[in-house]
Formats: structure tokens, C-alpha cells, sequence
């Protein structure tokens, strides 16, 4: 009789270790996880502003907020993490050349109008209200040299169509 009671003590015990080592690791993995997204879900910085100039009458149609995104890392990463962005604001992608560009949606969770524009300045594509968190490739179909990214929906809204210019 004792000796089964010496066995269940020590199988309450072990019991309670494992539950203790558990919840501790559990409770530090959320930490960690929750920190890391804190870290990786920026906030927009305005670093400069954006005219969108309509080619009918070359009057400025709105300006807006803009991030830029110039290095190779910048424009990897983007406005991935991000929850939010204010209809306002806009990241500028600016490449070193003119070429066919395609742009994808992965760990962005903002639905996005991505809109394509040559060397001079020119809007020669939109992607609308590209889908959250997609692979899919949103390809320019024409020479870029610049890609815009503002919120669902923008374009529409503010009438920025082919043709159009922006001025930074």
C-alpha cells in the first residue's frame, strides 16, 4: 500500500513539473511572438509628398503623404506587416532603371492600389485592389521606374488613371 502511494505521489509530481516547464515555455514563446510583431509592424514616417497631376488639364488632382522605399531592402520589405495606413499616405518604390516590375501581396495585410509609373514620371499601369497576404504576381505590363503603393480603392476614388503624372 505504500509503496503505491510513494508511485502516485511521485506520478503528481512529475505531473506538476511538466505542467510548470509547459506553461512557462508556453507563456515565453507568446512573449516573444508578441514581441516580434510588435517590432515588424512599423509605423509611417513621412519622409516627403506626392502630386498626382492629371494629363487632361495638367492640374494636380491630390497630393498625398509619402514613405520611400530606395534600397534593396526597403522596397523587399514595403508596407508588409502593416495593419493600417491612412488614405493619405503612400509608399514610393524608386528603382535604379526603367523594367517590367511585378509587385506581390505577401505579409501585407492592407489591400493596396499599386500603381506603375515610367522614367518620366507617367502612370503606365494600375494593379487594383490588390488582395491581402496573395503570391500572386502583379505584373506592370510596360516599363517602371517607380511604384506607388496607397490604399484600395485610392485610384478609383480620386480618378488617378493612365496617363496621369506625379511630381515628388
Amino acid at each position: 500500500m505504500k509503496k503505491k502511494q510513494i508511485i502516485l505521489a511521485l506520478i503528481i509530481i512529475v505531473i506538476g513539473i511538466v505542467a510548470i516547464v509547459y506553461f512557462t515555455s508556453k507563456n515565453k514563446t507568446e512573449t516573444i511572438i508578441n514581441s516580434t510583431l510588435k517590432q515588424e509592424e512599423p509605423t509611417f514616417t513621412k519622409q516627403g509628398e506626392l502630386s498626382f497631376i492629371s494629363s487632361a488639364d495638367k492640374k494636380i488632382i491630390n497630393t498625398i503623404s509619402i514613405e520611400f522605399a530606395k534600397d534593396e531592402y526597403s522596397r523587399e520589405k514595403g508596407l508588409m506587416y502593416r495593419r493600417n495606413m491612412d488614405e493619405m499616405q503612400g509608399m514610393l518604390f524608386i528603382f535604379e532603371e526603367a523594367a517590367p516590375r511585378s509587385f506581390w501581396m505577401k505579409n501585407t495585410y492592407i489591400s493596396l492600389d499599386i500603381i506603375y509609373i515610367s522614367a518620366d514620371k507617367k502612370i503606365v499601369s494600375i494593379q487594383k485592389s490588390a488582395i491581402p497576404l496573395s503570391e500572386e504576381s502583379l505584373p506592370s505590363y510596360k516599363d517602371a521606374m517607380y511604384v506607388l503603393e496607397v490604399n484600395s480603392g485610392f485610384t478609383d476614388k480620386y480618378n488617378i488613371k493612365e496617363g496621369d503624372e506625379i511630381n515628388y
